[in-house]
């Protein structure tokens, strides 16, 4: 060959003509990017479609182009009189109650009143198809869940408050359903004159108003002008492009949470390509050697090879692509109780390039040592066989070529990420856990070689094939260590989560919450509960609603973004005072108030709060309270028992600073479960305007939400598993020319396959022993790491389930492994000789 037939057209002819239509010797390399690939693409495009559908939506789903939220009072004229400049205003009324039908069965609802003008965008539809707007005023329409709890249908009659209303029909579509957050319990829709019929409404009482403004201007420009005008007023607000903050905010983080385990899949599956790539060549020797004894150059080699790994690696990535399209609305249905939309069938451009992106540079990393080593290693060395030791040629080269492509890899991953310094660290620790592997691997081929070897043959066998040349003991050791990591690490989070769950919260969570009980009459409402319920535990706090307007010398509105941590900024909070220190709360910097120092305007702040805004004790702290400014000074810091389910308020205030605040009181009950239903009926006689939400409800939501949370979280790791299972193959794979060779000495020499096997399982549970070890530790750090760290739940893990989730994972990938060593057991000696 001369140089001029040397450039890549020639290398793609000859490429061509090796390649099969079966992809015969690269099917690992196809099979892992596939994984891989479709993993990221999936999860790509199911966020991308689920932020799109609330972004295209956002105005039905808002229930205008502009909402204004303020709790516990309405507008005032003047108040009013902007926002009617902007356009077209509806205003509904949302609050806590209790749905009691005429036998005396209750259920806790979210009442809400609307005007004539709702909904002012989509519609609000029936089960019998009609489409209405606010019901009259002795009417209700309610939501279907209600309907089915308490077993009633249009025509019957229910009672909120004082007042009775007919149920006019059962509500099959809310057009701003997801635009009004969290509930507890379902919705229940009257008309204002309906609510005012109720009496609900009391100095004191806990509700929101919201004023819907269809405009024709600029909604962020119209939603700056009115908190110049009212900046001190406490206003909420919420535009069109962000209906559902809450949901879009879960939807981004769980989405790009999940990517990068996906990425972390695809590198996991990178090095079963790597592995696949390497057993390909080697099966392609004696190609190679005759291509360089005709003349061809190491350039044209490595390009040959290049093109029909990137031919391949493309098929894959295209599959992959085309799997994680289809799979998004199943995974749309399977996980429909935690996601805001039902995502159908969609293309995403961005995330599939990002995917495709992903799968081509991985690759390329992982194949470019052997792709380097093959052009440079001469033709007498590949006629010499797979065992000839003259092995990495071009290790500098191929460095280069596997950090450029991570380079890449890293940029990409931080400029899609809305927290690249979180994906950074990340993948970071996805990188160390790789390396550690790769040195422990390495530690064990250097330290089984200086042991003394066992005297019986096959446990000599097993130890000497860890050490041996051309052995994949590094390869073997991250493709067990990875796989056995992430069952540990599914084991340890799940298990985890149950346990807060079942175990940890309930114990300590009450029965029963109530809302709205009068100041006035505490004494009556703790007796009522004693008769009901002889040595019930009651509690209760001044409960109000606020927003924090300033801090320090900081103006919320005024800040760019909220800061990390800081979600207590976001809207308002739930507000108290207190005398005393709140059960479940520890001062860690500062003091309590005394007596004396009570009738000040003082706070006590959540730390995590005051770490995240940088707070610092005697900092002045601004609130908003019923349309009003009111300044309090930090007299301390509080950590927060947060999985008690009482009461706790990232603000408590002293007396002074809002116990002349008109309120109601909030009240917790501790008592048996069973009790739990003469307790409600017993209240809500003498409490009409008291809300009564059992725990238990809230606690089944929750843990639908973490369930669903898991399995997400179980499913893309899954998909890691996979790949880490493919590593393995790839490994044996690479290892396959050696091991026939092993074999068919051994078998010559007169051992059975049962032996050969029983050496090879003696190898591979050695192996599992000592990277098991290894395995547990890392999967229960990664899994400590996300409950404590990222959820903020307890640590309760389920060590049974875990080190039998170890076991089974050790024999799951023991048995792989075993399998992939088949074909070396059928080789035929004579022919295999001819072959090495």
């Amino acid at each position: 060959m001369t140089a001029s037939t040397q450039g890549w057209a020639i290398a793609w002819r000859l490429a061509r003509r090796e390649l099969s239509a079966r992809f015969r010797g690269l099917r690992l390399l196809l099979v892992c990017l596939f994984l891989g690939v479709g993993a990221l693409a999936a999860i790509g495009t199911l966020t991308d479609a689920i932020s799109t559908e609330l972004a295209a939506r956002g105005r039905v789903l808002l229930g205008g182009d502009v909402e204004f939220a303020v709790s516990q009072r309405a507008a005032d004229p003047d108040e009013l009189a902007a926002m009617r400049a902007l356009g077209h205003v509806s205003d509904t009324v949302r609050m806590q109650s209790m749905a009691v039908t005429p036998a005396g069965a209750t259920a806790p609802v979210q009442l809400k009143a609307v005007d004539a003008a709702y909904p002012l965008y989509g519609r609000l539809t029936l089960t019998d198809g009609r489409s209405v707007g606010a019901p009259p005023a002795s009417t209700v329409w309610i939501a279907p869940a209600l309907a089915q709890r308490l077993d009633v249908r249009p025509g019957q009659h229910l009672r909120f408050g004082t007042a009775t209303f007919e149920i006019g029909g059962i509500i099959r579509d809310e057009p701003d359903r997801l635009g009004e957050g969290f509930t507890l319990g379902p919705v229940a829709l009257v008309s204002r004159a309906g609510l005012a019929r109720t009496g609900l409404i009391q100095p004191g009482s806990l509700y929101d108003t919201r004023y819907r403004v269809a405009t024709a201007r600029d909604p962020a420009q119209a939603v700056a002008q009115f908190q110049r005008a009212f900046a001190a007023a406490g206003w909420e607000t919420k535009t069109r492009d962000r209906a559902s903050p809450g949901a879009s905010r879960f939807v981004t983080r769980m989405g790009e949470f999940l990517t990068l385990v996906g990425l972390t899949a695809l590198v996991i599956a990178g090095i079963g390509v790597g592995n696949g790539v390497s057993s390909y060549l080697d099966a392609r020797r004696s190609s190679i050697a005759m291509l360089k004894v005709l003349g061809a150059t190491s350039a044209l080699v490595t390009r040959v090879y290049l093109l029909q790994v990137v031919a391949v690696a493309a098929v894959g990535v295209a599959l992959g692509l085309a799997a994680g399209v289809a799979a998004v609305p199943l995974l749309g249905a399977a996980a429909s109780k935690v996601l805001p939309v039902a995502p159908g069938w969609t293309f995403a451009p961005v995330p599939l390039a990002l995917a495709a992106a992903y799968g081509l540079l991985i690759a390329l990393a992982f194949c470019a040592p052997q792709l380097v080593a093959v052009g440079r290693v001469p033709a007498v060395a590949l006629l010499r066989g797979a065992l000839d030791p003259r092995r990495g040629a071009g290790r500098w080269r191929a460095a280069a070529w596997m950090a450029l492509a991570g380079a890449l890899v890293v940029a990409l991953t931080m400029a899609a990420s809305e927290r690249p310094w979180f994906a950074l660290g990340f993948l970071g620790a996805a990188a160390g856990t790789l390396l550690l592997l790769v040195g422990l691997g390495q530690a064990i081929r250097v330290g089984v070689a200086r042991l003394p070897h066992p005297r019986r043959p096959l446990p000599r066998l097993a130890v000497a094939a860890l050490h041996r040349p051309q052995s994949r003991t590094v390869a073997l050791v991250v493709a067990l260590g990875l796989g056995l990591t992430l069952f540990v690490l599914l084991a340890s989070i799940r298990t985890s989560l149950d346990g807060n769950i079942r175990r940890s919260v309930p114990e300590r969570a009450p029965a029963l919450f109530a809302l709205d009980v009068p100041p006035e009459k505490e004494a009556l409402f703790r007796a009522t509960v004693a008769k009901a319920s002889p040595g019930a535990t009651i509690a209760t706090v001044p409960l109000m609603r606020g927003t924090i307007t300033g801090y320090g010398r900081t103006r919320v509105a005024d800040l760019p973004s909220i800061p990390e941590g800081a979600w207590a900024l976001r809207g308002e909070r739930g507000l108290t005072f207190a005398a005393t220190l709140p059960p479940g709360s520890t001062i860690t910097q500062g003091r309590w108030w005394t007596a004396g120092e009570a009738r000040q305007p003082l706070v006590s702040v959540d730390e995590r709060l005051a770490q995240a805004l940088d707070l610092k004790i005697g900092d002045p702290l601004t609130i908003s309270i019923l349309g009003l400014e009111r300044q309090a000074r930090i007299a301390s810091f509080r950590r927060i028992a947060w999985d008690t389910l009482g009461f706790n308020f990232v603000l408590v205030f002293s007396p002074g600073a809002l116990g002349d605040v008109p309120h109601n009181l909030a009240a917790t009950i501790d008592m048996p479960a069973a009790r739990v239903p003469a307790v409600t009926r017993a209240l809500l006689p003498l409490f009409p305007s008291t809300s009564v939400v059992e725990v238990g409800g809230v606690l089944s939501q929750v843990q639908d939400v973490v369930t669903q949370m898991a399995n997400a979280i179980a499913v893309a790791a899954g998909i890691a598993v996979l790949a880490g299972i493919a590593v393995l193959i790839g490994a044996i794979a690479a290892a396959r020319a050696a091991r026939t060779y092993d074999t068919v000495i051994l078998k010559v020499l007169g051992a059975t396959r049962a032996q050969v096997l029983w050496a090879q399982a003696l190898e591979y549970a050695l192996l599992a022993a000592i990277v098991g070890a290894v395995a547990l530790v890392l999967g229960v750090a990664g899994g400590w790491y996300v409950v404590v760290q990222m959820f903020g739940f307890d640590w309760l893990p389920d060590w049974p389930t875990i080190l039998l989730t170890l076991v089974a994972g050790a024999g799951i990938t023991i048995a792989v492994g075993l399998a992939g060593s088949l074909p070396t057991l059928r080789a035929r000696p004579a022919a295999a000789l001819r072959e090495l």
